[in-house]
């Protein structure tokens, strides 16, 4: 499965920025040695459902150390037996492209 998910903390930095908290999820997540990607809105996370969804929950309770609400928006893929899904899906897109 994948799964694309953005986490964001209530309480901003004086500037009204969550960087640091969101490189703390993101931190989480590339130490999961998961298949993973981050872009401007989203994290995305490949692997089988448990390990998914636990490395989700750990990026979500390091953001909560430091603040006391976090909201999470989570989208996920659900194709048993598909691996690397996450490089092919947009390969294949890239390829339809070229045509």
């Amino acid at each position: 499965m994948i799964v694309a998910f953005s986490i964001s903390p209530s309480a901003a930095d004086d500037t009204g920025g969550v960087s640091e908290a969101v490189a703390r999820a993101v931190q989480v997540v590339r130490e999961s040695g998961l298949p993973n990607e981050t872009n401007a809105m989203f994290t995305n996370i490949e692997g089988e459902w448990d390990e998914v969804m636990a490395v989700v929950k750990r990026a979500v309770d390091v953001v909560a150390e430091t603040s006391p609400r976090v909201g999470l928006v989570l989208k996920a893929d659900i194709r048993p037996g598909h691996a690397g899904e996450l490089t092919a899906k947009v390969e294949r897109v890239e390829k339809a492209l070229e045509q």
